[in-house]
């Protein structure tokens, strides 16, 4: 079975280029996935088979396939999504608190990869579910799915390149005194536990940099941006400096005041791979840490208590 890795139409831009020029320099498609798709796919212009050393016309409309390396095995279950924003590349999903993002031993089924395999079956896709930033079950926040191999490919360039910009808000416990810092240390694995991390000097390097957006009783309103995506990673550096996620028991949070770490994916930024246009989502605070602004941050204007 063979999916679509990109399609498009040439322009006087490409004209008198080879289909490997084009491919490459403006797409960005990598040395493996080219050599897959000569050797595993075909490349075609105009409906017929074309070699990579021809050169294109302006109008020629050239569509790479390449084989797919391992079916989809995530079963779909059709489920309500928040999508944002969507195109032939890639999706912007709001993901609820409490959903699972992929399929695991513990949560076979009911996760937002059944979702979406359901929702592009009945569009009549054939797709494979590639997320290109992962939420914890209980983080809520915007969510990036790539459609196909190339896009994936390209999103996993930005996030080297630290071109695609997280930003996160929460609430943390505790006054946090400056007004803005980078937590720069180490995660792993705590010992004896496949889910805990920890700081730890053999870890993976993970950078975290935060600012205040308003101090309350008891309770600090965060945003944060992250420099690099280890799991658990904000929850982490934020207990590793004494101010645990309300709701993050996982962490030494409480959960007095609300049932989930207080964790929200409230912006993303990037530059489309294929139209290189700026895009940018922002998501408002969900109802629970609405709820828990409102408690613990009474001066704060109503405005900002909707998502800064």
């Amino acid at each position: 079975m063979q999916e679509e890795l990109i399609r498009f139409t040439a322009d006087e831009a490409d004209a008198g280029q080879t289909v490997r020029e084009v491919l490459q320099k403006r797409y960005g498609v990598s040395r493996r996935l080219l050599i897959r798709a000569k050797f595993k796919g075909t490349i075609t212009r105009n409906g017929t088979l074309v070699f990579v050393n021809e050169r294109l016309q302006a109008g020629d409309e050239l569509a790479v396939m390449v084989d797919i390396e391992e079916e989809e095995t995530v079963a779909p279950e059709e489920m309500p999504l928040c999508i944002r924003y969507e195109d032939e590349d890639l999706m912007v999903i709001a993901k609820p608190a409490g959903l699972v993002v992929h399929p695991t031993g513990n949560h076979p089924g009911g996760t937002l990869a059944n979702g979406v395999i359901a929702y592009w079956k009945k569009r009549g896709e054939a797709r494979r579910f590639r997320a290109v930033n992962r939420l914890d079950k209980d983080t809520s926040g915007l969510m990036i799915v790539a459609k196909n191999q190339w896009a994936h490919e390209q999103f996993s360039r930005m996030q080297q390149d630290r071109t695609l910009h997280r930003y996160y808000q929460a609430i943390a416990e505790g006054i946090i005194a400056s007004e803005e810092g980078t937590i720069d240390a180490p995660i792993g694995l705590a010992e004896n536990s496949f889910i805990t991390r920890q700081i730890r000097p053999d870890g993976q390097a993970a950078v975290t940099h935060y600012r205040v957006l308003a101090r309350g009783d008891g309770m600090t309103f965060l945003e944060l941006k992250l420099a690099t995506g280890r799991t658990h990673q904000i929850r982490v550096h934020m207990q590793s400096i004494g101010h645990s996620l309300a709701g993050d028991d996982l962490y030494a949070g409480g959960r007095e005041h609300i049932g989930r770490q207080a964790l929200h994916a409230a912006r993303l930024s990037f530059v489309h791979p294929r139209s290189k246009e700026t895009m940018a989502f922002a998501e408002p605070l969900p109802d629970d840490m609405q709820a828990l602004l409102q408690k613990f941050f009474p001066a704060l204007p109503v405005h900002d208590k909707e998502g800064m």
